[in-house]
């Protein structure tokens, strides 16, 4: 089988696969997941070379980090990163697994966001033993930004700035307790506030750089190359039409809201050319955001064994350059991103 390519995370020593593996399904996100499955799921995708797995608290109140962990221990060449900003409280009126902030669990904890200094020390001590691990690699600060929290964002960014939250971030970092920090949002404005308070080695950024929007083209990547901050791409299907397309049937979701008409048109017609082509969307999905220098990794979700072996597919699914300039010249993408396999 041939190794999946690695890339440098900013400035440091760590490299990753480019195609990593998302745990946020293994919460129970929206579905149970069952252990035998998940346990399935992490072990296709080691066997398959994927050494990258990113997951956090919020995923499940605790049980994607639990399952990662019980997959990853005494695997030292696996790199691991999860998220603080969420303290997981107990909480004993969880007695089932209805869905809860979109996740099927039944841990009996309920969230407490927290961005502050000590804060961010007890979330990433609360996550090791969770996972059961001495360290994870990369620490993200977890859905910072108005479009978490709304009015309440100046208060915890309140926390994360003036209340020492970055401050305890840098400590994790140069004690080598940790060997990269970031931040893991689904927002642009946020990310580039936080690059003016620190220097971060990653931005895991969910949404905004796929084959339906190149937003982050107009601020974020060319800070990001100035700073020499990775991206990791997650959310590369959008929510989920870039994986289904919109011929299936059934409700289109974007931006984990249903897709507006323009949304579903401009799927279509990026499917018409698809088609043409025999490119399976998802595949060229995931390829369009690694064509960009700035993009080190795609972390999309992975619930099972057969999920993973399917993402492989797709991974390595040889697209013609032909489908891409299609692409460009009916500009459905924009002119200046990167082309798989070219140039801009």
């Amino acid at each position: 089988m041939n190794e999946i390519a690695r890339r440098p995370i900013g400035k440091t020593r760590l490299q990753v696969e480019e195609l990593g593996f998302g745990a946020g399904t293994l919460g129970n996100l929206y579905r149970p997941v069952s252990d035998e499955a998940a346990r399935a799921a992490l072990e296709a995708a080691l066997g398959a070379g994927m050494r990258y797995i990113d997951t956090a608290p919020h995923y499940g109140r605790g049980l994607s980090e639990r399952r990662v962990g019980d997959s990853v221990r005494l695997r030292p060449d696996v790199i691991v990163s999860t998220k603080v900003g969420r303290l997981m409280l107990p909480d004993g009126s969880i007695t089932d697994d209805r869905e809860r902030d979109g996740f099927r669990s039944p841990m009996p904890f309920r969230k407490h966001y927290d961005y502050s200094h000590d804060g961010i020390l007890r979330s990433h001590e609360d996550s090791l033993q969770r996972l059961g691990l001495d360290h994870v690699d990369i620490l993200y600060v977890h859905d910072i930004g108005s479009l978490t929290h709304g009015e309440r964002h100046a208060f915890y960014w309140e926390q994360l700035t003036k209340g020492g939250g970055l401050k305890a971030l840098e400590r994790l970092r140069a004690e080598g307790t940790v060997a990269a920090v970031g931040i893991g949002v689904n927002e642009i404005a946020v990310c580039m506030d936080v690059m003016r308070e620190i220097d971060l080695d990653a931005i895991l950024l969910a949404g905004r750089y796929t084959l339906l929007e190149q937003s982050a083209m107009d601020e974020l990547l060319p800070a990001c190359a100035l700073a020499g901050t990775s991206i990791i791409v997650g959310g590369p299907y959008n929510s989920g039409i870039l994986a289904t397309g919109t011929r299936g049937g059934g409700m289109l979701h974007y931006d984990y809201e249903t897709a507006s008409e323009e949304v579903v048109n401009r799927v279509r017609l990026i499917e018409d050319v698809a088609e043409r082509y025999g490119v399976p969307l998802p595949a060229a999905a995931l390829q369009f955001v690694l064509a960009h220098p700035q993009v080190v990794c795609v972390l999309p979700g992975l619930g099972s064994a057969e999920r993973v072996e399917a993402t492989i597919r797709l991974y390595r699914q040889v697209i013609p350059e032909a489908f891409w300039a299609e692409l460009y010249d009916r500009r459905l993408v924009r002119s200046d991103a990167p082309m798989p396999g070219g140039s801009a």
